[in-house]
């Protein structure tokens, strides 16, 4: 255990990929059944659960759902709704960036 790891707050993904593999922005902020769903369009790049959010924070991407129906996967320009792990700061209009786990 490290001195990084030690202050790191528990629970906190951290981002693994140096470069962003994508872009993501947000049209709309909710919660469902106590997780956070942002609701977009993918502008840039392949979204894939497990993937990592950043904006004013870091959030695991556990689901990902295109007109009520759950999907593998997200390309640029599919509008899509993605059931977060964890809690992001964000506003309607916003862009992400989306990180390899």
């Amino acid at each position: 255990m490290g001195l990084r790891d030690f202050f790191r707050r528990k629970g906190d993904p951290g981002v693994v990929s140096r470069e962003p593999v994508g872009k993501f922005k947000v049209a709309g902020v909710t919660s469902v059944l106590g997780k956070q769903v942002l609701g977009g369009t993918v502008i840039d790049g392949v979204i894939y659960p497990g993937y990592k959010l950043k904006g004013r924070g870091v959030a695991v991407v556990r689901e990902i759902h295109i007109q009520n129906r759950k999907v593998d996967f997200a390309v640029e320009g599919d509008q899509v709704a993605l059931v977060l792990d964890g809690v992001l700061n964000v506003n309607a209009g916003e862009s992400l960036e989306v990180y390899q786990s």
